[in-house]
C-alpha cells in the first residue's frame, strides 16, 4: 500500500471513529436526521461504479488464469462473435458479486461505462444472450466447466499452509430448490409436496468451498449420484496437496456398498446411519458399563452476559404443551459389518434420555438412539469425538443457506434442468471466489473473510463505491468512502500482480 493511501485511510478511520464516538451525547432540540441543501447533477467527465471490489476480483481471476482454464475445457461455441465461454461465465459470476440476484440485473452493469472500463471490455452480454448461453450446455459440458474451475482451485490450494492441508473434510448433502414455474424441464414434486429441483452439493469444510454440484429432479433421493461426485472430490483434494481425506454425511450418504472400496483407498468416513430395529436391539443389549456420559463443549465464554428470559419456554408452559427436555446423553460402540462389506467398522451409538413435561410437571421418560458408522480408529477419534465430527457436518447447512438466500444460486432462472445446473455452478463460483480471496489475502484477514456471510461480504468488500479515473497508462479506482476492509482492495491488486510476474 502506498504511504499516501495509508495516510488517507488512517485519516478517514479517525474521522469516522470521532463521529461515532459513543461519549458524544448532546440533547438535540430537533431530530438528528436534519437533511441538507442538496441537488442532483449529471457528471460530465467523472465515471463511478457502486461495486469497487469487482476490480480486485478481476485481478484475482486474471492472476489465477481462470479465463484460460475455462476456455480450455468448455467449448459450446463454434465461433466467438465476440464473446468467449469465459466471458459469459465471468459475466454471470460478476453479476452475483455485484449484488445481482437475477439475469435482468446484467442490464444495470452493461450500461455502466465505469464498470466496463474496470473490466477492460467494450461491452458484456445482455440478459437474453446470457440465458441463451446457459441453454447451450449439455450435461458433459457442465462437467467440463467444473473441471476448468477445479484446475484453478488446485492452484489456489497451493497457497494454503501445509498445516491446513493435512486433512480434507468433504461434506455432501442434498437440498431442495422450489420453483413456481410450470414449464421448467426436469422439475418434479419433492417429498415435501413442493415442485422444483433437488441439487446435490459437495463441499470442502476447510475453506467453505463448493467442489461439485449436480442438479436433479425434485423427487430424486438425496444420495442419487453422490458416490461418483464423492470419488471426484477425493481425487481433487489429493491433487490439491491434502494428505488425508475424510468424508462426512447424514444417513442418506451412508453408502455401505462403497465402504470397503473407500476404506482400502485410505479414505476416512464418518456417516450417520438409520436407526434400524436391529441396531436398536444391539444397543439395548450393551452392558451399562459400556456407556460413557457425553459432555459437549461449552460454546463461548460464560459469565460475560446474563442469559435473557426464554419467552418461548414461558408460552409453552402457560399453554400446557408437552415439552421434551434433554436430560443426559451417553455414547457406546460395537462392531458392525454391512451387508455389502467384508470389513468390520465401528458403530457409535448416541443414547439420548429425554424427559417429557407438561405445565413443568413430569410426564414420562423416553430414550432415543442415533447411530454413526466410521472407519477411523479409536485412538484417532473416540466415540464422543465421532459424534462431534458428525455434528460438525451441520456447518454445511449454513453454506447451503448462503447459496440459497445470499448468493441466490438456487433461483433456477432458466427453463431447463441442465441450464439451471450451469447457473448453479457459475453462481457457486462467485461464492468460491470469496473463499479464494480469503486464501489469497493471508490468515489474519482471510480467516474473517472466510467466515463472513455473503451479504456482509458484499457490503464490506464488493459494494464500495469508486471513482473511475482514466490516465495515460492505467485505470485508477479511487475509493470514495471509508471501510475497515478498504486495505484489502488497496493491498490486493499489487499483491496479485506480483504473483503474476513471479
Amino acid at each position: 500500500m502506498r504511504a499516501q493511501d495509508e495516510a488517507v485511510l488512517a485519516e478517514r478511520r479517525a474521522r469516522i471513529e470521532a463521529r461515532l464516538d459513543p461519549r458524544w451525547q448532546v440533547e438535540m432540540a430537533e431530530p438528528i436526521l436534519a437533511g441538507t441543501n442538496l441537488r442532483y447533477e449529471m457528471a460530465a467527465r467523472v465515471q463511478a461504479i457502486p461495486c469497487g471490489g469487482i476490480g480486485l476480483m478481476h485481478e484475482l481471476v486474471r492472476t489465477l488464469r481462470l479465463p484460460e482454464s475455462i476456455d480450455e475445457h468448455v467449448h459450446v461455441f463454434k465461433k466467438h462473435f465476440p464473446y468467449h465461454e469465459s466471458d459469459h461465465v465471468l459475466n454471470l459470476a460478476y453479476n452475483v458479486l455485484a449484488g445481482g440476484t437475477r439475469l435482468k440485473d446484467l442490464e444495470r452493469l452493461r450500461t455502466n461505462e465505469g464498470y466496463l472500463d474496470t473490466l477492460g471490455c467494450r461491452r458484456i452480454p445482455d440478459p437474453t444472450t446470457a440465458g441463451d448461453f446457459l441453454r447451450r450446455f449439455a450435461a458433459a459440458d457442465v462437467l467440463d466447466l467444473m473441471t476448468g474451475i477445479n484446475d484453478t482451485r488446485v492452484r489456489v490450494w497451493k497457497k494454503l499452509p501445509r498445516a491446513q492441508r493435512k486433512l480434507a473434510l468433504i461434506d455432501a448433502d442434498g437440498t431442495l430448490a422450489p420453483t413456481t414455474g410450470e414449464c421448467k424441464e426436469g422439475m418434479d414434486i419433492s417429498y415435501k409436496g413442493t415442485w422444483g429441483y433437488a441439487p446435490l452439493i459437495v463441499s470442502l469444510a476447510n475453506t467453505q468451498e463448493v467442489l461439485f454440484t449436480s442438479n436433479r429432479p425434485g423427487n430424486a433421493p438425496s444420495h442419487s449420484g453422490a458416490a461418483d461426485y464423492l470419488d471426484a472430490a477425493i481425487a481433487l483434494v489429493r491433487e490439491g496437496g491434502f494428505k488425508q481425506v475424510r468424508m462426512r454425511g447424514d444417513t442418506d450418504f451412508a453408502l455401505t456398498r462403497h465402504f470397503d472400496r473407500w476404506d482400502a483407498d485410505g479414505v476416512e468416513c464418518v456417516f450417520g446411519i438409520d436407526a434400524h430395529p436391529a441396531f436398536i436391539e444391539r444397543a439395548h443389549a450393551l452392558p451399562e458399563a459400556a456407556w460413557k456420559q457425553l459432555r459437549r463443549p461449552v460454546a463461548g465464554p460464560r459469565g460475560l452476559r446474563r442469559r435473557p428470559v426464554n419467552i418461548k419456554e414461558q408460552i409453552v408452559a402457560e399453554r400446557g404443551y408437552t415439552t421434551l427436555v434433554l436430560e443426559e446423553e451417553h455414547v457406546a460402540e460395537f462392531a458392525y459389518t454391512p451387508t455389502h462389506s467384508r470389513t468390520t467398522y465401528r458403530m457409535i451409538v448416541l443414547r439420548k434420555t429425554i424427559r417429557g413435561e407438561q405445565h413443568q410437571e413430569y410426564l414420562f421418560t423416553e430414550v432415543r438412539y442415533l447411530f454413526y458408522v466410521t472407519n477411523v480408529g479409536k485412538k484417532k477419534l473416540s466415540p464422543a469425538r465421532v459424534v462431534f465430527e458428525a455434528n460438525a457436518r451441520c456447518h454445511q447447512e449454513n453454506l447451503i443457506e448462503q447459496l440459497k438466500n445470499g448468493v441466490q444460486a438456487l433461483r433456477m432462472p432458466a427453463d431447463g434442468l441442465v441450464a439451471n445446473w450451469v447457473y448453479l455452478v457459475i453462481a457457486s463460483l462467485a461464492w468460491n471466489l470469496k473463499a479464494w480471496l480469503a486464501i489469497a489475502v493471508g490468515w489474519r484477514r482471510g480467516h474473517e473473510l472466510r467466515r463472513m456471510e455473503y451479504r456482509r461480504f458484499l457490503h464490506s468488500v464488493m459494494l464500495l463505491p469508486c471513482q473511475v479515473v482514466q490516465t495515460a497508462r492505467r485505470l485508477v479506482l479511487r475509493l470514495l468512502t471509508y471501510s475497515p476492509w478498504a486495505a484489502v482492495l488497496l493491498e490486493g491488486v499489487p499483491r496479485f500482480r506480483h504473483w503474476r510476474a513471479a
